[in-house]
């Protein structure tokens, strides 16, 4: 048997369980760990029970609680290397000094070099002398080391296209366009059922389209309907980031790939990362199905919705 709880989707934050009988992963953690412990015991998901976290991309709505999560269960963390040291720059703080701190630094150093001398004791002028290094310059008078923000129990890198193994899951990794450092989504094998991810894409490009062959149960974006977002209250920048080709899919491309590219073989279609500004339920929901109405071979289906306050009933297969 295996397993698909979507805990949440959307664009505050999106984590979804994968499970067989014998191996429990979790992809993303796009909620806080407290979120995310209280969205499982929801759905009746034993955190204890996770053997790792999977990290499609680094956006901040799928690794907002990743690390205290992964600390606080001890288990590793897969992702891409790229993926890695972005998310590690992004929560990481800065200790760059401002120059005005810096001319304060040194004006500090010269007093206390002038009080030395001014006592006779040039043992303690030496030390109190500027480091020849410019570079400590730039560091903090007094560096606050806490925890670094950026520790994970472990680490497994995996490239995207090469097939890898967690417990009895066979997991493919797919690339996907978005604008991030190295974005992927996921099929996940096991028991002859077959599992996907497939969220935060600008369009479905032919690689995609293939990963999602034989799918059981497919886990698809339908971000925003097209009028909805043209005429909501995003900046323009944002709109033309989010119609770009590294942006999201919309209820229209969802909808076109369902009837034209897609193979009929999903019992449930889960329908993701839908916008709570841009796009509503129904239209995505409508426009799914409409899209496999025009092919009889497809009306087994069954088109679910995945939201971002709730999570969805487990499917099992």
């Amino acid at each position: 048997m295996m397993r698909m709880t979507v805990l949440a989707s959307g664009s505050k934050g999106n984590s979804t369980v994968i499970s067989s009988s014998r191996t429990r992963v979790l992809v993303d953690a796009g909620l806080s760990c407290r979120e995310l412990l209280r969205r499982m015991a929801l759905a009746g998901e034993d955190p204890a029970t996770l053997d790792a976290i999977l990290i499609t991309h680094e956006h901040i709505d799928h690794v907002a609680g990743l690390a205290v999560l992964a600390r606080r269960l001890g288990i590793p963390v897969y992702i891409t290397e790229p993926t890695h040291r972005a998310w590690g720059r992004m929560v990481t703080p800065r200790t760059t000094m401002t120059y005005a701190k810096w001319l304060d630094h040194v004006q500090q150093e010269k007093e206390a070099r002038a009080a030395a001398v001014a006592q006779g004791n040039l043992e303690i002028a030496a030390e109190a002398a500027p480091d020849s290094n410019a570079d400590n310059l730039c560091e903090p008078e007094t560096p606050i080391v806490k925890s670094n923000p950026s520790h994970l129990p472990a680490v497994e890198y995996f490239h995207s296209g090469t097939s890898f193994c967690i417990g009895d899951l066979d997991i493919t990794p797919f690339t996907i366009p978005h604008d991030a450092a190295d974005p992927c989504g996921f099929v996940f094998s096991a028991e002859g059922i077959r599992m996907a991810v497939a969220t935060d894409l600008g369009y479905m490009p032919p690689n995609v389209k293939a990963a999602l062959k034989r799918i059981d149960v497919l886990l698809l974006e339908s971000n925003h309907d097209l009028e909805m977002l043209r005429d909501g209250p995003y900046p323009w920048s944002v709109k033309q980031r989010v119609l770009s080709r590294v942006g999201h899919l919309s209820n229209h491309a969802t909808a076109e790939f369902l009837s034209t590219d897609y193979d009929g073989g999903a019992a449930y279609i889960v329908l993701g990362h839908l916008s709570e500004s841009n796009n509503a339920p129904e239209l995505a929901r409508i426009a799914a199905e409409q899209a496999l109405v025009n092919h009889p071979t497809l009306l087994g289906n069954r088109v679910l919705l995945a939201m971002q306050s709730n999570p969805l009933d487990p499917i099992m297969l």
